[in-house]
C-alpha cells in the first residue's frame, strides 16, 4: 500500500511551512498532499533557498505521479500575505479551513492519514473564533470523542490524557466515571486497532499527590478512578492503578506497560517531553480518521531561518504512514 498523507502546515507565520518544505526533500514511501496556499510555500522555499516545484491540484480524485522536489498542493487561500514571525488575525480562518479540507479528504478516502503542523491558538481566538485546540476542533469536524496521546522514545513511551486543554481548577470536576470509562475504552481499542497490541497493558495515574493517600489527600481515586478500573478489569482489560504519578514514570512500571493514562495535561506531558522532546509526536485516538502531529509550537522566531529541528515532524510523518498501512481497507 502506498498511502496518501494529507498535510496541514499550520500557522503560516511559524515554522510549519518551513518543516513542510524541508521534510519534502526526504524521500518516504508515501504521497504527500499539502493543504496550503501555494504562494506561501513558494515564498518560504525561496527564503530557505530550497528549490521546489509547486503543483496545484484542482481535484484529489486522481493524484498524479510527481518528480523529485515537487510539492502537490490542494490550494487554500491565505486571508492576507504571511510574514514570517508575525501573527495576523486575518489568517486565522485560513488555518481552520486547511484543517477542515484535509479532514474532508480523509472522510472521502482521498487521503489515508492526516499530519498537522503547529498552530497558534491565541491568534485564532484573537480573531474572534472560539477555539480550544486542534484535538477539540477535529472532534467537532468528525463528530467523535477524541483521546490525546503523545509518544516518545520511538513510540515505546505512550501517554494518553483524560482531560486536555482545561484550567487546572476545572480538571477534577471534568473527571467523571463515564468520562474515565470512555477514555479508557478508546485507548484500549485503538492500541489494539492501530498498533496491533492484542492485550494492552495500561497504567493509570491517580489525580492527587500519592494517588490520594487513602483519601487523606483527595477522594477522586476512591470515588471515581478505582471503581472504573475495577469494572473494566472485570470485563477483561489489563489496567493498573491508580498509581502516584511521581513514581509511575519509572522503569519499574514502564517496562511492563504499553501506555500510561494521565488525568490532565501537565501531569503526563512534561515527563514525556523530557524523555523525547524534538522527537515526540501527538496522535489523536478515537477519531474515524488517522491524525498525527508534531509535539511543539509555532516557534515564530525561527520561521524562515532554516534553523529548525525536523525530528518531530518526520516522526509524525512516519507514524502517519505506518498507521495508514495498518488499516484494513473497507469493502
Amino acid at each position: 500500500m502506498h498511502p496518501v498523507i494529507a498535510i496541514t502546515p499550520g500557522e503560516p507565520a511559524g515554522i510549519g511551512p518551513d518543516l513542510a518544505i524541508i521534510s519534502s526533500q526526504i524521500k518516504v514511501d508515501a504521497t504527500r498532499i499539502y493543504f496550503a496556499d501555494p504562494d506561501l510555500l513558494a515564498e518560504r522555499a525561496e527564503k530557505l533557498n530550497i528549490p521546489v516545484n509547486i503543483q496545484s491540484l484542482s481535484s484529489l480524485d486522481k493524484i498524479p505521479e510527481t518528480a523529485d522536489n515537487t510539492l502537490l498542493v490542494s490550494p487554500v487561500k491565505l486571508g492576507a500575505p504571511a510574514t514570517p514571525g508575525k501573527l495576523d488575525t486575518q489568517n486565522a480562518q485560513y488555518v481552520l479551513d486547511s484543517i477542515k479540507l484535509a479532514v474532508a479528504s480523509q472522510q472521502q478516502t482521498q487521503t489515508q492519514a492526516l499530519l498537522t503542523g503547529p498552530i497558534h491558538k491565541g491568534i485564532i481566538n484573537d480573531a474572534g473564533i472560539i477555539f480550544s485546540g486542534h484535538t477539540e476542533y477535529l472532534a467537532e469536524l468528525t463528530s467523535a470523542t477524541p483521546v490525546m496521546m503523545l509518544t516518545a522514545e520511538a513510540e515505546r513511551l505512550r501517554v494518553a490524557l483524560v482531560t486536555t486543554h482545561l484550567p487546572l481548577s476545572e480538571v477534577s470536576g471534568a473527571i467523571t466515571k463515564d468520562k474515565l470509562k470512555q477514555v479508557l475504552q478508546i485507548l484500549h481499542t485503538d492500541l489494539i486497532r492501530q498498533y496491533g497490541i492484542p492485550k494492552p497493558r495500561i497504567l493509570v495515574c491517580g489525580l492527587n499527590p500519592h494517588a490520594g493517600e487513602g483519601g487523606h489527600l483527595g477522594m477522586e481515586e476512591i470515588e471515581i478512578i478505582e471503581p472504573v478500573l475495577r469494572t473494566l478489569n472485570e470485563q477483561g482489560m489489563h489496567l493498573t492503578g491508580p498509581l502516584p504519578a511521581d513514581t509511575l514514570f519509572t522503569p519499574k512500571y514502564l517496562q511492563h506497560a504499553d501506555a500510561v493514562l494521565a488525568m490532565y495535561h501537565d501531569q503526563g506531558l512534561p515527563v514525556l517531553k523530557y524523555a523525547g522532546f524534538g522527537h515526540a509526536i501527538n496522535i489523536t485516538l478515537g477519531l474515524p480518521i488517522i491524525r498525527t502531529s508534531v509535539d511543539h509550537g509555532t516557534a515564530l522566531e525561527l520561521a524562515a531561518t532554516g534553523n529548525v529541528d525536523h525530528g518531530s515532524y518526520m516522526a509524525a510523518l512516519n507514524s502517519a504512514i505506518y498507521l495508514a498501512r495498518q488499516q484494513t481497507p473497507q469493502g
